[in-house]
């Protein structure tokens, strides 16, 4: 791209693999840029630290932010809340959930849902289907249900199969009598499904209704005037393997956790809600929760809500505890609250760590935080207030964009301003700005600086007639560059 003429600002991006980047100019969205080498993305929302990283694991944050503003997508930070990736979803998608990284053919990838959603932020019922990025951001694949082209967004695992597990609400006609509902009802059941990804084929299935009476339920039942929506009575919201390859799953509305045999189907435990197969501690009870996950000692975690429908505790919390399978109880172990005791009534994340500390997503309330075992903080932050994000990770990923890097250019005093960018790049350290008097003569010079955050600034004494941004690792290798462009002064 050549600069802008009459603004004394120059931009180019590559067109590889980054669909955030508009078109033309004309896409770029009026008045002051956050960010001058990706003007595009002037609305990824800030992301505040307010405890700084102390003794943390390696890796990046992930997010999915939505407001009711804003460029959706999905989102990935440093530990300084500066954006290392960020991807607008694109039409007719309204909103990104739960990007994470996972592992397919022995490969990183990240995933993520894409679709709308029939409710707030990650609470109500998606459509909408799952993407598969390589390191290059570039789509692998997208996985729909089978039957039908509408995946919920709650969660997708994919296994060592190479298999994707995840839930489906599918309305079927149902007499609700029995509850006081209409005969000619409708009920939203929760279908899990496991598909191999590269054929589509379903190799599994299971429907809550089949295995869970709505007599379990503690969602309040339609009435009056919507009384022939669908009653979503289980609300499943996290699917996985328990260590022993069999199907772990957590439904919000029946405030219980399932354990479910992976070959026959049946339930082989439920723990918590009306019929809970296990005594459960007082320390332990849970309600509206989500995140039902095996830690690698064997024990549990959860995301408590503890608020939804109704308020049970004051807090939210991740809650870590054990299970006699034998003795049919369970016994605290640990949780991890936040400092200032957010309560979520709606979304949230627990997962362990590598070194046995935690990080959780606070949903509904857009803040993050990562624990030492003791439960101690040693970093936490947050999206903007009216934000929120479904869940929050933290993994290691190492980004290989296939475009170029960006560049921004403007004259002030005399001298170029060059703002440098390469989004998804983790690799970079370093910047270099070269110059010269033709796009393939770029001999005038060259400056260099270390990377800060998303977008770093170099200054060029003079004003040359074109310039180049490179890309350096630790080592000093070019990992990119950007187009040459002319500084309009």
């Amino acid at each position: 791209m050549t600069g802008v003429a009459g603004g004394g600002i120059g931009y180019a991006w590559g067109r590889g693999a980054d669909p955030a980047a508009p078109a033309d100019p004309a896409a770029v969205p009026a008045g002051d840029p956050k960010f001058r080498s990706r003007p595009d993305l002037r609305t990824v929302p800030d992301v505040t630290i307010t405890t700084a990283a102390n003794g943390t694991v390696a890796g990046s944050i992930f997010l999915t932010p939505a407001s009711g503003a804003g460029l959706w997508g999905p989102l990935i930070v440093d530990e300084q809340g500066s954006p290392v990736w960020f991807r607008k979803v694109p039409d007719p998608a309204t909103v990104a959930i739960d990007l994470k990284a996972q592992t397919y053919r022995n490969k990183p990838v990240l995933t993520w849902w894409e679709g709308t959603i029939g409710g707030t932020g990650g609470q109500g019922v998606g459509q909408g289907e799952f993407v598969i990025a390589d390191l290059s951001y570039r789509e692998i694949t997208r996985i729909r249900a089978a039957g039908t082209e509408q995946a919920d967004q709650h969660d997708l695992v994919i296994t060592p199969r190479n298999t994707a597990l995840f839930w489906v609400y599918d309305p079927i006609p149902y007499d609700l009598t029995a509850l006081g509902g209409p005969e000619d009802g409708v009920l939203h059941d929760g279908l899990l499904q496991e598909i191999d990804i590269a054929t589509g084929r379903k190799v599994f299935e299971w429907r809550s209704s089949d295995h869970v009476g709505l007599d379990e339920s503690y969602a309040p039942l339609p009435v009056g005037d919507s009384e022939h929506l669908p009653y979503d009575y289980f609300h499943a919201n996290s699917v996985g393997l328990a260590a022993d390859g069999n199907i772990i799953a957590s439904a919000r509305h029946t405030w219980a956790v399932y354990k479910i045999d992976r070959r026959r189907g049946e339930v082989i435990w439920r723990i918590g809600g009306k019929k809970s197969d296990f005594q459960v501690d007082e320390r332990t009870r849970f309600s509206w929760q989500h995140d039902f996950r095996q830690r690698r000692d064997g024990s549990y975690g959860l995301f408590d809500n503890g608020a939804g429908v109704t308020k049970e505790r004051e807090y939210s919390r991740g809650v870590v505890f054990r299970v006699d399978e034998a003795a049919k109880r369970t016994t605290f172990v640990a949780e991890y609250a936040h400092p200032d005791r957010l309560s979520a009534p709606t979304q949230g994340s627990f997962r362990e760590l590598a070194d046995g500390g935690s990080f959780v997503g606070w949903g509904q309330m857009p803040h993050f935080t990562e624990h030492n075992a003791d439960g101690s903080v040693r970093l936490a932050g947050h999206l903007p207030l009216d934000n929120q994000s479904y869940r929050a990770y933290k993994a290691e990923w190492t980004g290989t964009p296939s475009d170029q890097p960006a560049l921004g250019l403007r004259v002030e005093g005399g001298n170029v301003i060059v703002s440098a960018s390469w989004n998804g790049a983790t690799r970079v350290a370093r910047w270099r700005a070269r110059w010269g008097t033709q796009p393939g003569a770029l001999s005038g010079g060259a400056v260099e600086e270390a990377r800060t955050g998303f977008e770093t600034t170099l200054t060029i004494s003079g004003t040359p007639e074109y310039v180049v941004a490179e890309a350096l690792d630790a080592g000093g290798k070019v990992l990119g560059s950007s187009s040459a462009i002319p500084v309009r002064v």
